[in-house]
């Protein structure tokens, strides 16, 4: 008995805590800054994708910046997947204008920071 009336408890925290980082359409968020520019949830791309551009990979001006999310969308693994742009209207590395993130990994790892 004890195990069950655990096993519910442990449920409905979970399904708590999920509810708490729900993200809509236009949440701002804040880049951390993360050990070795190793982002592993924000999918920045790769360098020399940002050089073919005529952009300059600078993770310095990245880390701080503020950013607010453009869509949403659901993995077929049921992971939530959000597109991300600069609140100031800029480019990310001069080069591109949206980042993909998968938000509730990203929040949990500290890469992103929510306002």
């Amino acid at each position: 008995m004890k195990k069950i009336l655990l096993f519910i408890f442990a449920v409905g925290l979970l399904s708590y805590t999920a509810k708490g980082q729900e993200v809509n359409v236009g949440d701002t968020f804040t880049i951390a800054s993360v050990e070795s520019n190793n982002y592993k949830y924000i999918k920045f791309p790769k360098s020399n994708f940002v050089i073919k551009k005529g952009g300059i990979v600078n993770f310095n001006n990245i880390q701080g910046a503020k950013v607010k999310v453009t869509a949403i969308d659901q993995n077929s693994d049921g992971s939530t997947v959000a597109t991300i742009a600069l609140a100031s209207g800029k480019k990310f590395f001069n080069s591109h204008k949206y980042v993909t993130v998968i938000i509730p990994a990203a929040i949990d790892n500290k890469e992103l920071i929510a306002e």
